[in-house]
């Protein structure tokens, strides 16, 4: 079966390896070329310009494959799984799979509609890709529990709680702070009307 095929384990691997080093080199390119702030900016703000704008756009959609591919073995283990304990619904595995697809397609959105070029889409995309990733971490965790202890460790199971708690700690007040900020730009001044705003956001989404 291909979830258990050798190697495959290298997937999620190089999903965390690639998206780091995409998120590092077009931040650093961004600083670097005087685009942004060093200080916290958003993560779309050091893919906005050129170069660093192609460059983040290439290597997000690349993650986004990765991520859809990492999700995808993660369906056909808890399938494989649950036909000898019976431990869960086999529906709740395959919504908790077009859910992680979903936020798939929302990195794609970002990565190639650009903030300042398009801003509704690729503001709609990153709610999508946000919003999706904490229902999908969710739902991971609680199948964690269902399946624990015969296929995941207590401590493997609190781990996915965590992850899973401050994920939706940080992703609730950056929607609720991004939706009141009404301008869409990278270039903000000190005591500008909404910079706050624009400063918390960029620290939960972070997060």
């Amino acid at each position: 079966m291909l979830c258990f095929m050798p190697g495959v384990a290298f997937i999620p691997a190089l999903l965390v390896c690639w998206s780091s080093a995409a998120f590092i080199i077009s931040y650093v390119i961004a600083v670097l070329g005087g685009h942004v702030e060093p200080l916290v900016p958003y993560i779309s703000d050091t893919g906005t310009k050129p170069p660093e704008s192609g460059i983040f756009g290439f290597m997000i959609n690349i993650s986004a494959f990765l991520g859809a591919a990492t999700m995808y073995i993660r369906y056909l283990i808890i399938e494989k799984q649950n036909e000898s304990s019976n431990f869960m619904n086999p529906s709740c595995n395959l919504i908790t799979l077009c859910i992680g697809l979903l936020g798939c397609i929302g990195m794609g959105i970002v990565a190639n509609f650009q903030e300042l070029s398009v801003p509704s889409v690729h503001d709609g995309g990153a709610l999508v890709a946000f919003g999706s990733g904490v229902v999908y971490i969710t739902l991971q965790f609680v199948i964690s529990f269902k399946s624990c202890p015969q296929w995941n460790s207590h401590c493997t199971c609190y781990i996915r709680m965590a992850i899973s708690i401050v994920s939706c700690i940080a992703v609730i007040p950056m929607i609720a702070c991004a939706s009141l900020i009404s301008i869409t730009k990278i270039d903000w001044i000190p005591g500008e009307k909404g910079v706050t705003l624009r400063i918390l956001t960029e620290i939960h989404e972070d997060f």
